[in-house]
């Protein structure tokens, strides 16, 4: 528990009812009536079994967030440092400039656009909310890369004749590992919100869809009946970024140490 600590659990526990438990979701679910105090966590606005859509909904959410963040950093990382350090430096306002635009748009109007024209499906969300994180990842990616290329031992390296490869991608690019580790824990984060907000608002997925922030959206209207099938997901989203952010904060203070 000590080398865990507290985002240990906060993260194991909604991470293990996303990618667990869809195998205990029976087939076929009888419908009752909406807001019934039945079973664990009583039934949701169409009748359906709460602790079942529970069971059933973390995985969208949590696969998601995992694949849109990777997706950003595979494509920012490698933008950024190229941007950094590439040679004439109107290369760098020609790759960064454009990046600019999309920082001006709201990330959640962003989101609504793209995703109402490319319309539903997990591959769409993932793609979206990966463009929203993309040009946040470039920029501190390149931020990071050009305080590296200022240093002393990279002009020693290209006074030696060294390559580009392994000036810029294989010396710079391992240098920012640890600026591009602290920023993973937010940027997961953020991406959990992301796809939180997308569900919330009924952007990429069904609006009947067994996922924890459509559950907290459509059963809002019986919170005060049946208050559980809402305050679980919610609390499940929550546990899981506040976790997050726990277990990278606590990984790199035992890395510095």
């Amino acid at each position: 528990m000590r080398r865990v600590g507290l985002g240990g659990p906060l993260v194991a526990v909604p991470l293990a009812l996303a990618l667990l438990g869809p195998l205990f979701v029976p087939a076929e679910q009888t419908r009752g009536a909406p807001f019934v105090p039945v079973g664990p966590l009583g039934t949701d606005f169409v009748g359906r079994d709460a602790w079942y859509q529970v069971l059933a909904g973390g995985q969208a959410v949590v696969l998601v967030a995992l694949l849109a963040t990777a997706a950003s950093y595979a494509v920012g990382v490698p933008y950024g440092v190229v941007a950094a350090t590439a040679r004439p430096r109107l290369v760098d306002e020609v790759l960064m400039r454009p990046l600019d635009v999309l920082l001006a748009v709201p990330s959640l109007l962003v989101l609504i656009l793209v995703a109402t024209v490319a319309g539903q499906g997990l591959a769409v969300l993932v793609g979206v909310v990966a463009l929203v994180n993309f040009p946040d990842v470039a920029r501190l990616s390149r931020a990071a890369a050009l305080e590296v290329a200022g240093r002393p031992a990279v002009e020693a390296m290209r006074m030696q004749g060294e390559s580009w490869w392994r000036t810029s991608v294989v010396y710079t690019g391992r240098s920012v590992l640890r600026t591009l580790a602290a920023d993973l824990g937010v940027r997961l984060t953020g991406a959990l919100y992301l796809v939180a907000s997308a569900a919330f608002l009924g952007v990429g997925v069904p609006p009947d869809a067994a996922d924890w922030a459509v559950m907290v959206d459509r059963n809002r209207g019986g919170l005060f009946l049946q208050p559980w099938a809402v305050v679980v997901p919610a609390l499940l989203i929550v546990a899981l970024s506040v976790g997050t952010n726990l277990v990278f904060d606590r990984a790199l203070r035992r890395v510095r140490g």
